[in-house]
């Protein structure tokens, strides 16, 4: 298991703004082997496996959450998901291909790559209901659409920095929190110093040096409390018995004609590339069952 995938959290003393900051390197590779993206789509994904890792550090309970984008532009969707203990996972469907690369610039905005596209966040809790919130594409980036997403939506003043590329994703985030019960006055001083502080922050520094390093850089004068880090790592949910599932409810004829048409069905996952193969018995034994 890779030790450089991991999510820090730490909290400014004496004020009630905290912060975290995610390293993802080998996690992001994984999720990166399942598909060739040209270059500016493999950097969005690394920032969006590295966004969803930062927002779910706020999840109190088991389950996930999902940030994930659709449009009718060269990129149709966008999708990173994160767990409650920390296994992520993402992908991306775009109309470009890998040879597009030299002509697609790396600054790519994401409204234009998403054309009339939608963003939101969803958190799905293992019990209960799950909640969702439209993120508003009035920025450029993806650090800025989530900031205004916490602005408008939520009321909390955050800062985001994400960075990407490599097979590499990092993410800084600044955050006042929620249920804040200390000096006004003094809680503005200190946002405003750690956000001017995080922002002479360079995108290289953020995704090549370690994370005890940045902080040290940044807030060396006033060091924040650190909790224990969390490993973070390459988690995925599909499994064999999914897919079946996924073949019965084609139902009998469907199943009948896959037999005869194919003898086989081959079934890739979109997030890790993984083959789960259904031979011509497991095929007649599912159409049987869906039958019955």
């Amino acid at each position: 298991m890779s030790t450089t995938d991991l999510r820090q959290r730490f909290l400014f003393p004496d004020s009630d703004i905290r912060g975290e900051i995610v390293r993802l390197d080998t996690s992001v590779a994984q999720a990166l082997q399942a598909r060739s993206y040209p270059l500016v789509i493999e950097a969005l994904l690394g920032e969006a496996m590295a966004a969803a890792t930062l927002l779910s550090g706020t999840l109190k309970f088991e389950g996930r959450l999902s940030l994930q984008a659709q449009g009718q532009g060269d990129l149709t969707l966008l999708l990173a998901e994160c767990t409650h203990d920390s296994q992520i996972r993402g992908l991306a469907r775009t109309r470009l291909t890998a040879g597009d690369s030299e002509q697609q610039p790396m600054t790519a905005q994401l409204p234009a790559l998403l054309g009339d596209g939608i963003m939101a966040i969803t958190i799905v809790p293992e019990r209960g209901n799950q909640y969702q919130g439209l993120v508003p594409m009035e920025s450029d980036t993806l650090a800025g659409c989530l900031e205004g997403y916490f602005s408008q939506s939520e009321q909390l003043p955050t800062r985001l920095w994400l960075a990407a590329g490599n097979g590499h994703a990092a993410g800084l985030l600044i955050q006042v929190l929620p249920e804040h019960a200390g000096s006004a006055e003094h809680n503005a001083r200190v946002w405003e110093t750690v956000t001017a502080l995080a922002g002479t922050l360079t995108m290289e520094e953020l995704l090549t040096l370690p994370v005890e390093t940045v902080l040290h850089r940044l807030f060396h004068e006033a060091p924040p409390i650190l909790s224990p880090a969390d490993t973070v790592r390459f988690g995925c949910t599909c499994s064999r018995e999914k897919v079946r599932g996924t073949l019965l409810s084609l139902g009998s004829e469907e199943l009948q004609a896959l037999l005869s048409e194919q003898g086989e069905a081959r079934v890739t996952c979109d997030f890790c590339g993984s083959e789960e193969l259904f031979d011509a018995v497991d095929l007649a034994e599912l159409a049987h069952q869906s039958a019955s």
